[in-house]
């Protein structure tokens, strides 16, 4: 069987067609949720359909969006965007708050020939395509693209046309830290690697699993668990809006109670958020003992928040075999490596000045050092990773730090329209390797992390590192210590990034306050001089300024992650001041 999500949609209809495909639980209509459901036969004729007005429209190799909001339409559209052989660009409504600029790049630099969207955004994508400079693309629904085919003399009826394997399936843009994001091209053999690679890895087979998720569709984890996967395995997959899980987490740990087998996946903050907002009277309502698969990734993920989400849900059941810490990419489709099944998450402390300097020494802790606790995140499922000196383009052995390089059949073409980044990215070649020769070519993914004890370990973004007088700083380890200096700081909102100084880089963090903090002002000194002491005693550096910001204004990416890049370009524009009387409103991200 060639390997599209077009062949693999056919063979999901053709042996299980009764069987249910998508269910949507829309929480917006009703407190329990509203069940809307596709079998397989169900969901391919309305793919199938849709897919032949595009190609009859001329879509087939152009671009067509998806920006409607998250339920069925969404996956429909998607779907038969790339069973037409165009290229889908799966996006956000422009209603999602915040994120305005970010949805304009990517429309802008895409160029569309067709948005995708539900009959309730209608109106609000329209005015927004209209409003960007340049952009000529037609706005429409499902129903307005069938009811104008009805007026037209139908093509050959007959098999589908299936795209080949080679071509590009869609643009998923990078969640981005800055605003411009990149498009990353993904084949049809590159999407159906990586759903068979997290088949495999997390153990889910078709007629016993289940996936259960609320992460957005536009972003990479989001649409390779919650459509790709389930068409290439064929199995089950619930979804919820992500704002449904916002308002209330309980939702998504109900669903994981009712559909047995389920595998789901969520970045670190999420399962933090369970264990905080979850109360005891909805815990007892829960049972977690069938998940079969809990995916922590999209972030660094924190030994602590393993440790509150087990001791929070171990009593209804939840496994602490069942998390499994991830690693993935944009530029590798999503999925890399996970934590082995079967077993604990790992976590090793390693000298935090050693590490700094490029070298993983596991640390027992008993000699008064600062330490660095990491979370391991397994080997790559049939695909290769190497730690490689970033300058001298060489392998690195294992316990040192280095970049991640990556390559195997998941690994996307390149950017959108970016040859140039494509060609220092996608194929980039260690020394004494022959350029020309595809099979040398390595993706380079601009993480940091070193090989210990069989186990893929993350440190941070190279981009992200703050460097001052010559030493390494890792951001999220200066912003645990921040978050954990006075109670007035928010969790997941705090930022630590290096600025120019006179003298070098000079240190910045900025950290929203708690949303329940009634007067901020009247603790800004107190907050700022623990911080200044937790820093120094703990990373040996002094903060050159301390921000306590208001609520809403520490950007985040589409995915949920602190854009420290972004709230670097804020605070060098004077976005912010440390006196909390004066902060002005940033751009949101």
């Amino acid at each position: 069987m060639k390997d599209t999500i077009s062949h693999h949609l056919a063979r999901a209809a053709a042996q299980n067609p009764d069987e249910k495909a998508f269910t949507l639980v829309d929480f917006s209509t009703d407190r329990d949720g509203a069940y809307s459901c596709l079998t397989w036969r169900q969901l391919e004729q309305r793919v199938r359909t849709l897919a032949a007005v595009l190609r009859h429209g001329g879509a087939a190799g152009e671009r067509v969006a998806v920006m409607g909001p998250q339920n069925l339409d969404y996956v429909v559209g998607f779907l038969a965007a790339t069973c037409a052989g165009a290229i889908a660009v799966p996006l956000f409504p422009p209603a999602l708050p915040g994120h305005a600029e970010k949805l304009a790049a990517a429309l802008a630099d895409a160029d569309p020939v067709l948005a995708l969207t539900s009959p309730d955004s209608l109106q609000t994508a329209e005015k927004f395509c209209a409003n960007q400079d340049g952009l000529r693309v037609r706005v429409a629904t499902e129903e307005d693209l069938l009811s104008g085919w009805a007026a037209q003399a139908e093509p050959t009826d007959g098999e589908p046309s299936h795209p080949r394997p080679e071509d590009c399936a869609y643009l998923q843009y990078t969640s981005g830290s800055t605003r411009m994001p990149s498009g990353v091209e993904i084949s049809h053999a590159n999407v159906c690697a990586n759903a068979r690679q997290a088949l495999k890895a997390y153990d889910i087979r078709a007629g016993r699993n289940c996936t259960v998720g609320w992460l957005p569709l536009y972003h990479d984890m989001g649409l390779v668990l919650a459509i790709v996967l389930p068409v290439v395995g064929r199995v089950h997959s619930v979804l919820m809006d992500p704002l449904s899980f916002v308002q209330q987490p309980v939702r998504w740990l109900r669903l994981l109670s009712e559909y047995p087998g389920a595998l789901t996946a969520a970045p670190n903050f999420a399962y933090d958020y369970c264990a905080r907002r979850v109360t005891d009277e909805e815990r007892a309502t829960l049972s977690l003992g069938s998940v079969a698969a809990m995916v922590n990734g999209s972030e660094p993920i924190a030994e602590k928040t393993l440790q509150r989400f087990q001791q929070a849900f171990a009593p209804v059941g939840a496994l602490p075999t069942a998390m499994r810490p991830s690693y993935g990419l944009a530029e590798a489709t999503v999925f890399v490596s996970a934590s082995p099944a079967g077993v604990e998450p790992t976590v090793t402390s390693f000298d935090r000045d050693a590490l700094a300097a490029g070298t993983a020494r596991p640390a027992e802790g008993t000699d008064g050092r600062a330490v660095t606790r990491l979370v391991g995140c397994g080997r790559p499922t049939d695909q290769e990773a190497a730690i490689v000196d970033p300058v001298g383009l060489v392998r690195l052995e294992d316990g040192s730090v280095g970049e991640i390089w990556l390559r195997g059949p998941n690994v996307g073409r390149g950017y959108w329209g970016r040859p140039e980044q494509s060609e220092a990215t996608f194929r980039a070649t260690l020394r004494g390797d022959n350029p020309d020769e595809g099979t040398h070519h390595w993706l380079r993914t601009g993480d940091l992390g070193l090989w210990h004890d069989e186990h893929l370990y993350i440190t941070g973004r190279m981009k992200d590192l703050v460097i001052i007088d010559g030493t390494n700083h890792y951001p999220q380890d200066i912003e645990h210590t921040v978050e954990n200096a006075h109670p007035a700081i928010r969790r997941h909102h705090t930022a630590a990034f290096s600025v120019p100084g006179d003298d070098g880089e000079r240190l910045v963090v900025v950290a929203e306050h708690a949303r329940d903090l009634a007067e901020p002002h009247r603790v800004q000194d107190e907050a700022t001089r623990a911080v200044r002491v937790a820093v120094s005693a703990g990373h040996a550096i002094a903060m050159h300024d301390f921000v306590l910001a208001q609520p809403g204004t520490v950007p985040h990416t589409t995915s949920g992650k602190v854009a420290r890049s972004a709230c670097r370009e804020h605070y060098l524009r004077g976005a912010w001041t440390s006196d909390p009387h004066v902060q002005r409103e940033t751009d949101d991200v």
